[in-house]
């Protein structure tokens, strides 16, 4: 029989658990949160700091069943739910970025050229990835790891545990907001690949005009130096338009956590 000082140690502890799901989500799906590099150790303190005042302004009572119950099961699996779908709508304003370092590479000519994407483990573009990591700056210098973590503590106001399930009309967001940042992320790139196209246009008369020319030898070095002063110029600019994008995601996902 379990001593009466430690009657309520297995409900808290449950409790806990509970409370770190939903910020565990989010950090999953979440850039920079969700890197291999960040320890999971630190994630799940990290998780559980947020989750336990969240779950304090909450009138939250375990399942009368416990956690090992139908109840107890679509709890879990609507926190889980709003976890990945706050941390995958800012995760698509970092998609942004690495389409337009992906458009521009190809424009440059360097296609073939990839790096291993530290936040993702993954073989990335090597212009993609240097505008990733510029996006990780821009997101971490205007604030956007405490944004996303008042993001998810106001979630749980208007989807309190338990109740916390996205409607139709959220998730259609989630997918149109995804088609915005798309073409935002071929916007980001316009100001450079339009100009590269114009370069590509120029060698393909050079080199019908002199059909001796190697293409190949003269083309690639005038597009990869016509690329880079283009980036050096553009850089401001591209990076103005990357904050939007990450700022118009935090929208997004404060959206969601409000349930509008």
């Amino acid at each position: 029989m379990m001593p009466t000082g430690f009657a309520g140690v297995e409900a808290q502890l449950w409790m806990w658990m509970i409370a770190m799901i939903r910020p565990g989500a989010a950090f999953i799906a979440a850039p920079v949160f969700g890197a291999p590099y960040v320890p999971v150790q630190l994630r799940l303190i990290v998780a559980l700091a947020i989750g336990i005042p969240a779950m304090a302004a909450t009138e939250f009572q375990l399942p009368l069943d416990g956690i090992a119950s139908i109840e107890g099961f679509m709890l879990v699996a609507g926190e889980v739910l709003v976890g990945l779908a706050l941390g995958f709508a800012i995760q698509m304003g970092f998609s942004a970025a690495l389409i337009a370092g992906e458009t521009i590479g190809n424009a440059m000519g360097l296609g073939f050229a990839g790096m291993v994407d530290p936040a993702s483990g993954q073989s990335a573009p090597a212009l993609g990835q240097l505008l990733s990591i510029l996006a990780t700056f821009l997101f971490l210098a205007i604030g956007g790891h405490l944004a996303l973590a008042a993001i998810v503590v106001e979630s749980y106001r208007a989807l309190p545990p338990g109740e916390a399930w996205l409607s139709a009309d959220a998730l259609r967001s989630i997918v149109n907001f995804g088609g915005i940042l798309f073409a935002a992320g071929l916007s980001i790139a316009l100001p450079v690949g339009s100009a590269l196209i114009l370069v590509q246009i120029v060698m393909g008369v050079l080199a019908r005009s002199a059909p001796a020319l190697n293409l190949f030898a003269v083309g690639l070095p005038a597009a990869l130096l016509a690329g880079i002063v283009l980036l050096a110029m553009a850089a401001p600019v591209m990076g103005e338009a990357i904050v939007s994008t990450i700022t118009a995601s935090l929208d997004m996902a404060r959206t969601i956590a409000r349930a509008d």
